[in-house]
C-alpha cells in the first residue's frame, strides 16, 4: 500500500529536516535539483526568502515559483522537494523547464517522485497551466520515468550548453494538464 505524501509549504516546523537533506545532498556530492538554491544558503531564514532572494539571483530573469515540501503523513518526514515555476524564460524553456524536484537518498525507489510530481501538477492546474515544461538529464533514466508515468512526452533532447546536466544532454518533456 502507498504511503500518504502531501506537499506543504517551507515553514519553521520544517527548518531541521530541510537543513538535513541539504547537509545530506552536498555530503553525497549530488544536486539539489528543485531546491530553489538550497545549496547556496547558509540557514533556513535565508532559503525561505525565496522571492527577494532568487529575485536579486536572477534579476530581470526571475520568475515566481511555488517550492514545497514533500512530507510523508504518517510521519511528518521531509521525502523531498519540489519547485514549480510560473513561467519560462529562456534558460528555463531551454534547460530547466516548469518544474524541478529532488527526493532524499534514503527514501528513493519507493515511487514518492512519481506521487510528488503528481501532486504539483494539481498546483499548476490551480494556476491555470495547461502544460508544464520538465527537464532532465538524459542519462537520468529515474526522473525520465517519474515524468513519463505523468503524462510526459518528449519533445526534443538538447546539448547543454550551459553545464546543468552532468551527461551534457537534456531531454525536454512536455505534461498537457
Amino acid at each position: 500500500m502507498k504511503e500518504e505524501l502531501k506537499l506543504v509549504v517551507p515553514t519553521i516546523e520544517y527548518k531541521e529536516q530541510v537543513m538535513e537533506y541539504r547537509k545530506t545532498f552536498l555530503e553525497n556530492n549530488e544536486k539539489l535539483s528543485g531546491c530553489a538554491e538550497l545549496e547556496d544558503v547558509s540557514s533556513y531564514e535565508e532559503w525561505i526568502d525565496f522571492d527577494n532572494r532568487r529575485s536579486k539571483i536572477y534579476g530581470k530573469d526571475y520568475v515566481p515559483s511555488t517550492v514545497c515540501l514533500c512530507i510523508r503523513v504518517k510521519d511528518n518526514k521531509l521525502v523531498g522537494i519540489i519547485d514549480f515555476r510560473h513561467d519560462l524564460t529562456e534558460f528555463l524553456l531551454n534547460y530547466g523547464g516548469n518544474i524541478g524536484y529532488s527526493i532524499h537518498p534514503e527514501e528513493r525507489r519507493k515511487g514518492y517522485a512519481k506521487e510528488m510530481l503528481r501532486l504539483m501538477l494539481i498546483k499548476c492546474q490551480e494556476h491555470k497551466k495547461e502544460k508544464v515544461l520538465i527537464t532532465c538529464d538524459k542519462e537520468n533514466i529515474a526522473s525520465a520515468k517519474t515524468i513519463i508515468s505523468n503524462g510526459g512526452i518528449l519533445e526534443n533532447e538538447i546539448m547543454d550548453n550551459c553545464k546543468v546536466s552532468w551527461s551534457g544532454i537534456v531531454q525536454r518533456y512536455w505534461i498537457k494538464l
